[in-house]
């Protein structure tokens, strides 16, 4: 008599959690385990697939109340370590953006510029135990008449300090090439002319939403690894296209899904909360992130045991057709062909370089898998999913 179908609960695998039974794998010992023992017992014998990523990631910032002061102030303005925050929200809190360079910063007037320091390295330092200079001003009310306030403030000085990231953890990204013939600095990094190099980024197999690549088990309230601590997703991401053209696997062939995630900012690891300057671009962050996925049935084993050959990515040149809003795709190339470090393009072997570190995406797929097994860490029933395919 043939056994039933797999059909497992988060429910259930937070009870094997919680007995010390729970069985864990990383999203790339997945592979191997479904190549060998085939979807169904992999799914039987399998509760939860860790995933990770450590890339830079653009849309990142944090949300600040810096305290209220004798007498009071009503922000306007706001600067910490001379980085402008956005001060329109309430009297004392602010929003810092990642991108946000400081305000005397030559910006690419001093071509390629080297933006040395903006809102990335604002929150790793503050995640850092350092202080940082707060500066404010202010025009002044009634219930409100302070004018300007300068201090030094702490990470554990704030009332409030959370990470907020509006848009983290695509689901696929181009791969970038620069058919011009002068070098160019864009936010895929350093572009050699005349296709000298092709930049990628994600962490292929191990990255998250390749994991579960219609989003069944990620949604509103989705427990997750956040810059070394636990944090949560909180809704799609802001250039969130489920809609892209997929494969026979589902897996998007373009950039797809995205996903706003947030954290306290006081539990994090500045390993995992990195400040970025991209040469010739600008200021950013690098976040570790990773999810994990349960294996609820025998489709949840087989998306969380693709590998890199079987994802794919379109090559674009980021010389004229990106810029100008015209990216056709060149060829594909898979994951595979990326990380062994060269591809073919035209007949010519290109020199291909990750932006996304592979070494710490696997570091935090590990981390999470000991936090799971320790009972650290339970899974969460998402409250609403993230929009998928119409």
């Amino acid at each position: 008599m043939p056994k039933k179908r797999v059909s497992k609960t988060i429910d259930e695998i937070n009870r094997r959690i919680k007995k010390g039974k729970v069985v864990v794998v990383t999203a790339d010992e997945m592979v191997d385990i479904v190549k060998k023992k085939g979807a169904e017992k992999a799914a039987r014998e399998i509760d939860v697939v860790t995933t990770g990523t450590f890339s830079t990631m653009c849309s990142s910032g944090a949300f600040i109340n810096f305290g209220h002061t004798k007498p009071g102030i009503k922000a306007s303005r706001v600067w910490m370590n001379e980085v402008p925050a956005y001060a329109g929200v309430a009297a004392v809190d602010v929003y810092i953006g990642a991108t946000e360079p400081t305000e005397d910063d030559p910006l690419n007037g001093v071509h390629p510029g080297q933006f040395k320091y903006g809102g990335g390295h604002v929150i790793q330092d503050l995640v850092a135990g350092k202080k940082v200079e707060l500066r404010a001003t202010a025009y002044g009310t009634d219930c409100y008449p302070k004018r300007d306030v300068r201090k030094k403030v702490a990470l554990k000085d704030l009332p409030y300090a959370m990470l907020l990231n509006p848009r983290n953890g695509y689901q696929n990204y181009n791969c970038a090439i620069n058919l011009t013939n002068k070098t160019i600095y864009t936010y895929m990094g350093v572009l050699k002319p005349n296709a000298g190099n092709a930049n990628y980024a994600t962490s292929g197999q191990l990255s998250p939403l390749f994991n579960d690549p219609y989003y069944r088990t990620i949604g509103l309230g989705t427990s997750i690894f956040l810059g070394g601590a636990k944090g949560h997703i909180i809704g799609p991401g802001t250039q969130h296209n489920p809609n892209a053209k997929r494969d026979k696997n589902g897996i998007p062939l373009t950039p797809a899904g995205t996903i706003m995630v947030m954290g306290d900012l006081k539990e994090m690891d500045p390993r995992w909360v990195v400040g970025v300057s991209l040469l010739g671009y600008g200021c950013s962050l690098a976040v570790g992130l990773g999810i994990p996925i349960p294996i609820l049935n025998a489709e949840m084993a087989r998306f969380t045991a693709v590998s890199d050959e079987e994802i794919h990515t379109q090559i674009i040149d980021y010389g004229n057709d990106y810029p100008n809003g015209t990216a056709t795709s060149l060829g594909q190339v898979s994951y595979a062909e990326l990380k062994s470090g060269a591809i073919n393009f035209n007949g010519h072997e290109i020199h291909s370089v990750p932006l996304t570190s592979y070494v710490r995406s696997l570091e935090i797929a590990n981390i999470l898998k000991e936090w799971i097994e320790k009972g650290e860490f339970l899974l969460t029933q998402p409250q609403e999913m993230l929009p998928s395919v119409k």
